[in-house]
């Protein structure tokens, strides 16, 4: 499963979503998307601002955690 970890980065910098909108001219609206992991979806130019912007690493915002117990046999993998 792949997270979203904006919110605990931009807390860690004490940054709000706006501060992150002006600095990469991204909607407040996308970025809220973000913070709150509501995207299916990433734009790769917006990840690329945000680190960017952040001055951090692709690893500091996303990151891959195991699947649920769950899916694997919902897979049959």
């Amino acid at each position: 499963m792949v997270r979203i970890l904006l919110s605990t980065e931009l807390g860690r910098r004490r940054w709000s979503q706006a501060d992150l909108a002006r600095a990469t001219g991204i909607r407040p609206s996308t970025i809220n998307d973000y913070y709150h992991e509501l995207s299916d979806r990433i734009n790769l130019c917006h990840l690329d601002l945000i680190c960017a912007a952040l001055e951090c690493e692709l690893s500091d915002i996303i990151s891959i955690e195991p699947p649920y117990p769950d899916v694997k046999s919902r897979t049959g993998k």
